[in-house]
């Protein structure tokens, strides 16, 4: 009996998006912690400058994208993936961690006032979008969305990258967080507020290991029936908050938790038989 190679290639491809998409699945973002958390100080240097401008008012924008070691990297992204990635219904399960620093007004060329972001993202995974072009295109989409997403702007996509200047104005120093895993992109809670009604909640349940005495593992397990694929899931997980999307507008879940967890070591897992999410969170202290 003949296998059909065509067929088990496509399984396999099958098999490795869902695998990558196990991998993103799990998503650490700032402001979503308890406040107080040691941060740290640091000064971005410099990386490229874009140009663009605002489309409520078309006034000039210019956006710092920084570099600096003490913000963690993205996961391993290969070409292959990112491909992938951008052509899925949902690339924003891809979260690059960033430090998007507060506006500030410059003179440019002309002697007139325009205002700068700075957005900080990790050294190594800026210069490997310094390589590729693709990756570069992939960077500057991110933090622009980034922007409007904490700023609530809506910037023009016509950008233009200066070739002789790498910063315009001063590099601010920023402050991130150093406690666990130094995540620092906020939170957009606009975003989940903004669903459609139609997103339903979801039945869950959370689980104390052991049952009896000092917990040391928090589980939850959130049943999402209808959902087939790990890739139209997006989980934010903070100290002691869980949000869940299940797109296109299929569940929303924003729980708060009883102890405060481990981000860093915490995992996630979609079973697609059983359509059952399983967040698995050690418990730093009740």
């Amino acid at each position: 009996m003949e296998t059909d190679s065509s067929l088990l290639n496509s399984e396999l491809e099958q098999q490795r998006r869902e695998e990558l998409y196990q991998q993103l699945l799990l998503q650490t973002v700032g402001k979503i912690q308890s406040d107080g958390a040691p941060s740290k100080v640091i000064r971005p240097q410099p990386g490229m400058c874009l140009k663009t401008s605002s489309l409520t008012d078309q006034q000039k924008v210019f956006v710092n994208i920084c570099q600096s070691q003490d913000v963690p990297p993205p996961p391993h992204l290969s070409q292959d993936a990112l491909v992938e990635l951008l052509e899925s219904d949902d690339p924003t399960g891809y979260k690059v961690p960033m430090s998007l620093g507060e506006a500030h007004t410059e003179m440019d060329n002309s002697s007139k006032s325009c205002t700068v972001y700075d957005v900080v993202i990790n050294e190594e995974f800026f210069q490997k979008c310094q390589k590729d072009t693709l990756f570069q295109q992939f960077l500057i989409a991110v933090c622009l969305e980034g922007l409007e997403n904490k700023y609530s702007l809506e910037l023009s996509r016509d950008i233009k990258i200066l070739k002789n200047r790498k910063f315009m104005g001063p590099l601010t120093e920023q402050n991130i967080r150093t406690k666990g895993k130094p995540v620092i992109q906020e939170l957009n809670t606009k975003e989940y507020q903004s669903q459609p009604s139609t997103a339903k909640t979801p039945e869950f349940c959370l689980l104390a290991e052991p049952p009896v005495g000092q917990a040391e593992f928090l589980i939850a397990e959130i049943q999402l029936p209808g959902v087939t694929s790990a890739r139209s899931l997006l989980l934010d997980l903070g100290e002691d908050r869980l949000v869940l999307n299940a797109r296109p507008s299929l569940f929303q879940l924003d729980i708060f938790f009883p102890f405060l967890i481990d981000q860093e070591n915490s995992a996630a897992q979609y079973n697609t038989n059983t359509q059952v999410l399983t967040v698995t969170m050690p418990v730093l202290s009740s």
